[in-house]
């Protein structure tokens, strides 16, 4: 496969799984501030930007209506619903041969409607609505994608964008609430924290799944150990590495280049760094390190997917 092929696929996945983060975790946010707590309206705005990897330019400002309209209609920051979706569809036109027409209908058609006018006056009238329209269309186009699309190169290379960007995205948000996690309060009303807790699990889509392992009863080492090592939870950073090791290996059953072995090491080393290591021994070492460890990994893991898949020599591909 070509690499602008494989980097614009990879991109258009990306960029499509960043957005349904920003949704979901605004969608969170938004409803936990309806409720009373101690945290203020400030102090969760930015637990959410550190949780999206604080961009530039949304500083608190008093109001959230008019942040919420940022986050979701600015064009310039790389967190932004729409920034991320005109990455998407102008990475899904780069490569319109490789994908197929109901995917790009269906993107197309997502593009346009996040720009219409009538978007703005749903986001003043219910954003709530307006918030699930877009969740509904970034779900659509991946299950379009899995039905139209051959599953070969390119459609494994859309499936490596969206796990390591759900990997790295899920482990920032473990690192930025793991504070609050470890140093709950037991004096604090039971109510605030059971809240908190399923916000959370929320904001991986994994409430409703984390009930039919652990049950409705909510603790702070069991979501850890759930949205860590949860091997068939297609949001559990486990499961997500693993998804990472398959499409690389696939990649290469299917006559893709040979993975070079730190590509292979890395990629290894963290699948049995989820798959062999305990809850216990994770909080009984540094658990926000383990956190930022992972958060590393999938940055060095995308820098070697780049060099090897797109920004290679010539020498260096008639060699493998």
């Amino acid at each position: 496969m070509l690499s602008r092929v494989a980097d614009s696929l990879y991109w258009m996945s990306r960029y499509l799984e960043r957005a349904e983060n920003t949704v979901r975790q605004l969608d969170v946010t938004m409803g936990l501030m309806l409720d009373i707590s101690d945290t203020t309206a400030e102090g969760r705005w930015q637990r959410l930007m550190a949780s999206l990897g604080k961009p530039a330019g949304m500083e608190w400002n008093g109001d959230m209506e008019t942040m919420a309209h940022i986050l979701i209609f600015d064009q310039l920051t790389p967190a932004a619903v729409t920034f991320c979706l005109n990455g998407a569809r102008e990475n899904a036109r780069q490569v319109r041969e490789e994908i197929s027409s109901e995917q790009w209908q269906r993107l197309n058609r997502f593009f346009h409607q996040i720009h219409e006018p009538q978007t703005q006056t749903l986001f003043l009238s219910d954003l709530g609505d307006l918030l699930t329209s877009v969740l509904d269309g970034i779900h659509l186009f991946k299950g379009v994608t899995d039905t139209t699309m051959i599953h070969g190169q390119g459609w494994q290379f859309i499936r490596l964008g969206r796990y390591l960007e759900r990997a790295y995205a899920t482990a920032t948000l473990l690192e930025v609430y793991q504070p609050e996690l470890v140093n709950l309060d037991e004096s604090e009303p039971s109510g605030c924290q059971h809240l908190e807790l399923v916000g959370l699990l929320r904001c991986c889509t994994s409430f409703e799944a984390y009930c039919q392992v652990y049950t409705a009863d909510l603790s702070p080492d069991r979501i850890l150990e759930f949205l860590l090592l949860n091997r068939d939870f297609p949001h559990a950073i486990r499961y997500c590495i693993d998804s990472v090791h398959e499409c690389i290996e696939s990649i290469q059953r299917s006559g893709g280049r040979r993975p070079p072995d730190e590509l292979i090491a890395v990629i290894g080393r963290l699948h049995a760094m989820l798959g062999f290591t305990t809850i216990g021994e994770i909080q009984a070492g540094n658990t926000a390190g383990f956190l930022h460890t992972i958060r590393e990994q999938c940055m060095r893991i995308h820098e070697l997917i780049y060099r090897h898949y797109v920004h290679y020599s010539i020498q260096s591909a008639l060699a493998s």
